[in-house]
């Protein structure tokens, strides 16, 4: 070992020894936030000393660690921050939450019914016209191809006649027509509207008569009204109409539920009793109907009703057992007043055509039928009908029906009903 002294910490501190020694680096601890620190390379040559007071030691903090050397890479991924220390800090304020005003939602209201706005009251000749529509448009399409720029000869009037038949006209007054539209205009050209014309006043001529309105005799009190028919020819429902009739004009009504056979028309004329205001003599379905019959006048008496209509149930003219049920409600009316009924009133669905012939002569021979109800007349070209019946039977006709409304049967007027038969205003 050489015997040569050591230098010792300050010598070596601030270069002092034999001969001069380059300068160590000094660490410089890095600036938060921590950032590499990248040293400057040491310049050569002697350094002046300073001359200065021993320092007191100084005790270096401990470097943060250098963070890691990124490796290269085709692409360096994004650097992260480091999050800065939180030193006693309070815990964060949440924000206000701002409610957003929306703007306001149009919510759709129920839609309001429109006014009920009542129909106009049409009069009875728009709707018996409107009624007698099928009817009058064939007869009107029939006559109108025979007669254009056509001269009248004895085929076309052949052609006619069984145009009229096809109306259910019946043959007598279809063969009565005819040779009334002939008669002085053979060989001459007619137009469709003057064969119209002597339609019409011809069929005027044989529904006159029998255009009769049915008179209410006071001295009956109560008069009593029965009321028969086939199946399905309207009865309780030209019962309801003629109820609310009677009851315009100042009348007391009473109704019978006489159609024990079907419990359907017996809820049904209770209808038509609670809206007239009507009282209603029912029984159970399958009571006896000349029973209840009884029972109806005697309240009716009792009451002091004016009119009684009895309803009795539909039936085919050919079946024996349930046209005797009708002479026997007769004879037990009878019991209490010899008169009743005072009418009895066929009603008729005009659909059935020729059919309705065979059923105004077997009921008149059985119940005795004073007058006559068309129905439906709306519903069938088959309109001619009427005329057949009351050129054989000649039997009153007092209301016609176009409709189910009760202002659709109305007092049978023949006038009307010929014009509107033959399609003229």
């Amino acid at each position: 070992m050489s015997d040569q002294k050591k230098p010792g910490f300050f010598s070596r501190l601030f270069g002092r020894g034999d001969k001069p020694a380059p300068a160590e680096p000094v660490p410089v601890a890095p600036a938060p936030p921590p950032e590499p620190v990248i040293e400057a390379a040491p310049t050569p040559g002697p350094l002046v000393e300073p001359v200065l007071a021993p320092p007191d030691p100084v005790v270096a903090p401990p470097a943060a660690p250098l963070a890691p050397p990124i490796p290269e890479a085709a692409e360096a991924p994004p650097p992260v921050a480091s999050p800065a220390p939180v030193v006693n800090e309070a815990p964060p304020v949440p924000a206000p939450v701002i409610v957003e005003s929306l703007p306001p939602v149009a919510v759709p209201l129920p839609p309001v019914p429109a006014p009920v706005v009542a129909p106009a009251k049409t009069s009875w000749w728009s709707r018996l016209k409107a009624g007698l529509t099928r009817t009058s448009s064939q007869l009107s399409s029939r006559i109108g191809e025979l007669f254009t720029k056509r001269r009248l000869d004895a085929a076309t009037l052949e052609d006619l006649e069984d145009v009229l038949i096809q109306a259910d006209l019946g043959v007598d007054v279809s063969a009565r027509i005819a040779a009334a539209i002939g008669k002085g205009r053979f060989d001459k050209q007619i137009a469709p509207e003057e064969v119209k014309a002597v339609l019409a006043s011809e069929v005027e001529a044989i529904l006159a008569p029998v255009a009769v309105p049915l008179a209410i005799d006071g001295a009956h009190r109560p008069f009593v009204i029965m009321m028969v028919g086939v199946n399905g020819s309207g009865k309780t429902t030209t019962i309801g109409k003629l109820a609310s009739k009677f009851r315009a004009e100042g009348r007391s009504v009473m109704l019978a539920a006489g159609d024990t056979f079907r419990a359907a028309a017996i809820e049904q004329l209770k209808v038509w009793g609670s809206r007239n205001g009507v009282p209603v003599i029912a029984r159970e379905q399958g009571a006896d109907a000349a029973g209840l019959a009884f029972d109806a006048l005697k309240a009716a008496q009792d009451a002091g009703s004016d009119v009684l209509m009895i309803d009795t149930a539909g039936r085919l003219q050919n079946k024996t057992a349930l046209m005797d049920e009708l002479e026997k409600i007769i004879r037990v009316l009878r019991k209490i007043d010899a008169a009743a009924p005072h009418a009895v009133l066929l009603v008729l669905d005009a659909t059935v055509g020729q059919n309705a012939l065979s059923q105004v002569e077997i009921f008149g021979k059985v119940a005795g039928v004073t007058g006559l109800v068309m129905t439906k007349l709306d519903g069938t070209a088959r309109g001619g009908i009427l005329c057949a019946i009351a050129d054989k039977y000649r039997l009153p006709v007092h209301y016609i029906g176009v409709g189910e409304g009760s202002d659709d049967l109305e007092p049978f007027t023949a006038r009307d009903f010929a014009r509107a038969i033959a399609g003229l205003d």
